[in-house]
């Protein structure tokens, strides 16, 4: 898979984001580059698109084919696109606390850690559905990891719920807009990939 492997705080720069949305806890020492040029349309709606690549680690390929899927659920293009990218496993984890950022949450669930409706899952890019329950396998309890959790602040999203005794979690609602944290303007994307 093509994943950034660059420096994360310079492309956090770039794209105008802070480094706390995709889950570093670190802040540049360098003074913003004042850019003066003006950027244009097209601009504006590629940043948009890189953006949520960049957020969610999510390569081009897999990008498209989620806004395709997205155009062709009922309701607005870009909300859908959002809500899709919400649902995968891999967010889904680091939202409900069991990793503290998506690409750790990535590995996790790669390396065989957890349980989705009690079946063993390995798949980071699937899309979960409201119901849905996601658990710490039984064997990886025990991993020093996990076991350090317990000092972690489980994110407390209103679409999904944790019980941090049983390490286990389980999606209550579909996400609304309201509940995703960082500034992404969804109509720009739909504008980019509209031309």
């Amino acid at each position: 898979m093509a994943r950034y492997t660059g420096p994360i705080l310079k492309r956090c720069r770039a794209l105008g984001i802070e480094p706390q949305v995709v889950g570093i806890d670190k802040k540049s020492r360098r003074n913003p580059k004042r850019n003066t040029r003006k950027l244009s349309d097209y601009g504006m709606q590629l940043r948009e698109k890189q953006k949520a690549k960049f957020i969610y680690g999510v390569s081009e390929k897999a990008f498209r084919n989620l806004f395709g899927r997205a155009t062709r659920m009922s309701g607005q293009a870009g909300w859908n696109l959002l809500k899709l990218l919400e649902l995968r496993f891999d967010n889904v984890v680091y939202r409900m606390g069991f990793a503290s950022t998506r690409a750790q949450a990535r590995q996790l669930i790669v390396h065989g850690h957890f349980d989705l409706n009690g079946h063993k899952a390995t798949v980071p890019s699937m899309t979960l559905e409201v119901g849905d329950v996601i658990s710490v396998r039984e064997r990886s309890r025990k991993n020093a990891f996990f076991k350090s959790t317990e000092e972690n602040i489980w994110n407390q999203m209103p679409w999904v719920s944790v019980d941090e005794e049983k390490l286990q979690g389980r999606i209550l609602s579909e996400p609304m807009r309201d509940n995703i944290d960082y500034p992404i303007e969804e109509t720009q994307i739909v504008e980019l990939y509209s031309k």
